[in-house]
């Protein structure tokens, strides 16, 4: 029987994990400023898909440099995620996180006007140069939104983020078919010239919502993370599974008009299902992660074998001999959208866990570190994707471009749970010559 003693201790403690739970008044108004960035941010980004690539055409840009055009915004973002994550506590996250927003709507509102520049050269730099700038802002957002949420939600980060997905996947879900269907009314400029609006107007909101978030400097370095095997083969994934999604940004289009003939409005609404099946699965994926965290590897493994499945059945490869149909291709996007969130979901958290567990210290200075490592390879995968997808699409064709694509997350998957199967049979045999040194009596005859 428990003396009272012990009955209240559990009682508080029990108490306690209830508050624990609650989620605050600063906690809450978080989750408002990271919702908002992330709709308006993919919403911007999403947009170009539909119709940039036909448009870049008619200005004398080849499939190529569109990828490229597509690839320099992660090259910027990748420079500047390190930058930012590793200055964070110098600069303000609050302060890194508003001005982000604030470059980064202007820079949306200035590529509706480049349509005005001249044709050849001229357009493709002002391009390269407003795409640019506009990675350093959502850099500088990106990074400091995931520091935030990390400080701020330390027990259900996989949870908070994966709630999150559902406002990137309706912002993705809904910037192609806006995009297409404000491109047929009314042009080129409109789109994003009203999308540049609305994250600009975002920015008051988040001024006003938005805690300070400081704390001290981290002593650890990025190359001291990636050092980390386990860190390096998750960075890995986390590249594979960003040049998964960014590769369908400049051919998806393309292929949908010149294979089945469909409108840039129509090409929109086929983008639905990759990015419904990511926002609708995400939020579970996080719950699933944060309460039981032994399968995080399993989901990532798993996803890793799926993407390469549906990137396989999206063209079809050549070599499966499958007459390609619309609605085999609607339903590998939505296996991708799903595969994707089985990956990306718990990368973050376990990362964040393996870093504690080689002793780094805990605080802003280290979550900055992280988010801007976690930024960097996804923007390394955000350019790669693109810029492969746009070569391989322009020297072979759209079905062999996926299939290469859809090899990549397969082969860092295989690798990583090689790795944690090497890990666990490790650590079984420690504990068991432990046990062994254990048993030995102390004094022999």
């Amino acid at each position: 029987m428990a003396t009272p003693e012990v009955a209240d201790s559990s009682d508080q403690n029990e108490n306690s994990r209830e508050e624990s739970e609650k989620w605050t008044k600063s906690q809450i108004f978080t989750l408002i400023s990271a919702a908002s960035m992330n709709f308006s941010s993919m919403v911007c980004y999403s947009i170009l898909g539909p119709f940039f690539p036909k448009e870049a055409e008619k200005k004398g840009v080849n499939a190529s440099t569109v990828g490229m055009i597509f690839g320099c915004f992660s090259v910027f973002n990748l420079i500047f995620s390190l930058i930012m994550g590793k200055y964070i506590v110098q600069i303000g996250a609050k302060f890194m996180f508003v001005a982000g927003m604030l470059v980064s709507g202007c820079c949306t509102i200035l590529f509706g006007i480049l349509n005005l520049a001249p044709d050849g050269p001229i357009f493709i730099s002002l391009c390269f140069i407003v795409r640019s700038v506009d990675a350093i802002g959502f850099a500088a957002s990106a990074t400091a939104s995931f520091s935030i949420l990390a400080a701020t939600f330390p027990n259900n980060i996989a949870t908070v983020m994966g709630s999150l997905e559902i406002f990137s996947g309706l912002g993705l879900t809904l910037g192609p078919p806006i995009g297409g269907y404000l491109y047929q009314l009314f042009g080129y400029q409109i789109p994003f010239v009203l999308l540049g609006c609305l994250v600009l107007l975002m920015i008051p909101l988040n001024m006003c919502i938005l805690p300070r978030c400081d704390g001290v400097a981290s002593t650890g370095s990025f190359w001291q993370l990636v050092l980390i095997p386990k860190v390096t083969l998750m960075c890995l994934m986390i590249f594979s599974i960003s040049s998964c999604i960014s590769f369908l940004d400049p051919t998806i289009s393309l292929f949908l008009i010149e294979k089945f003939k469909l409108k840039p409005g129509s090409v929109g609404l086929v983008f639905l299902g990759h990015a419904l099946a990511y926002a609708l699965s995400s939020p579970l994926l996080g719950l699933l992660s944060d309460k039981i965290p032994r399968i995080r590897i399993w989901l990532m493994l798993v996803g890793s074998w799926l993407i390469a499945l549906s990137f396989l059945l999206l063209g079809p490869a050549p070599f499966l001999h499958i007459k390609g149909q619309l609605w085999l291709f609607i339903s590998m996007l939505v296996v991708t959208g799903i595969s994707l969130s089985l990956c990306g979901i718990p990368l973050f958290p376990e990362v964040i866990n393996c870093v504690y567990e080689r002793g780094f210290e805990k605080g802003l200075g280290t979550l900055g570190i992280v988010s801007g490592l976690f930024g960097a390879f996804w923007c390394l995968g955000s350019f790669v994707g693109p810029t492969l997808g746009g070569f391989l699409y322009d020297k072979l064709n759209f079905e062999w471009a996926a299939t290469i694509q859809g090899g990549i997350p397969f082969v860092f998957g295989t690798l990583l749970g090689v790795y944690y199967m090497v890990e666990i049979a490790h650590k079984r045999s420690h504990s068991g010559n432990s046990l062994e040194e254990e048993r030995k009596p102390l004094i022999t005859n």
